[in-house]
């Protein structure tokens, strides 16, 4: 059969176009987790200039500065203690793992990141997902060694199983009940946190958003995993967005909330909700801990965890989130939550 010149000029395109994808899947070959070096400058005082270590209930422990010369380290926005305020594990919205260690020193203050790796998020087929739209992860709950990741912009909520040396593609989707068409594309679950075992949910699972908003400006969030799955809301007081979610050993429920303006720069809040007023339909509320401007070591705080130290103190801990901008910075603060 004779072959026109314009038809094999298709083949020969469609042979290359072919040769040029396989060799970038070789290329880029499976994601692996990769050491990252990371220097952390100890921050001693919270509101700067001033020695204050109580603020409201909330008492500052210390802090770090963390600076890599890592092109992937940045933009971390959530993470979860493996052991209690020891090893961690986290998710960048640039589609990353990570995983290291908090130090501390004599005095119980963080000293240092130990031990801190990165791994590309994968597809099924184990190759690094390249497209940030698919693996915007702000999210992030732990349990039985399971992680429960919330992804923005391509909205899902997806779990995993825990691998420090090796994290696979998602092994289960879950449908987190608020409809899709009330999800904002930038302001989906940046709040996924495991219920209280011993309250109404039974250590379900739970999920808020960052901003999106019913009718009555009221933001969506739902109980997804539990005995009383359904959707509810959290009030929205001020100009403030919900960056961060834990449940204390109480069942309150703390969130971590963000503001920006170019007129007042960035500012972070704590907010207490009570635990028994989570449920299907509610509208829930509760009272601020904390609110600090950028008069304190604070920056686009994104990331909270909560746990018990050795000594039976009982910790926040909050992570920055820099976007990888030069004008940004990675903190990591420790405080302790005084209950009187």
């Amino acid at each position: 059969m004779r072959v026109s010149g314009r038809s094999l000029r298709r083949v020969v395109l469609a042979a290359c176009a072919l040769a040029g994808m396989l060799s970038s899947a070789i290329a880029a070959g499976p994601a692996s987790i990769e050491p990252v070096g990371i220097s952390a400058r100890p921050i001693n005082q919270f509101h700067i200039g001033r020695d204050d270590r109580k603020f409201g209930p909330l008492e500052f422990v210390g802090g770090l500065e963390m600076t890599s010369p890592s092109r992937d380290f940045g933009a971390l926005s959530a993470f979860r203690f493996l052991k209690p305020g020891g090893d961690f594990i986290g998710v960048a919205d640039t589609g990353f793992w990570f995983f290291g260690t908090v130090t501390h020193d004599a005095d119980k203050r963080p000293s240092g990141i130990q031990n801190f790796r990165m791994q590309q998020m994968v597809d099924q087929s184990g190759q690094p997902i390249e497209r940030k739209w698919e693996v915007d992860a702000e999210g992030l709950a732990v349990k039985d060694g399971i992680a429960t990741v919330g992804f923005e912009r391509n909205q899902r909520v997806a779990q995993f199983k825990i691998d420090p040396d090796k994290m696979k593609a998602p092994f289960k989707e879950l449908d987190y009940l608020v409809p899709a068409r009330e999800l904002r594309q930038n302001r989906g679950f940046e709040t996924v946190t495991h219920a209280n075992p011993y309250g109404q949910h039974e250590g379900g699972l739970v999920v808020v958003s960052e901003k999106s908003l019913d009718k009555a400006g009221n933001i969506y969030a739902a109980i997804i995993e539990g005995p009383n799955k359904g959707v509810f809301t959290v009030k929205r007081n001020g100009d403030f967005d919900i960056t961060d979610g834990a449940f204390l050993p109480d069942g309150d429920l703390l969130l971590l909330e963000r503001s920006f303006s170019m007129a007042g720069g960035v500012k972070m809040r704590l907010r207490r909700i009570y635990g028994e007023s989570v449920e299907k339909g509610a509208v829930v509320d509760g009272p601020v801990l904390l609110e600090a401007d950028m008069g304190y070591q604070i920056d686009n705080m994104e990331g909270l965890d909560v746990w018990t130290r050795d000594d039976g103190a009982q910790m926040v801990s909050l992570m920055s989130d820099d976007n990888h901008s030069i004008l940004q910075r990675n903190l990591y603060l420790e405080f302790i939550l005084h209950e009187d």
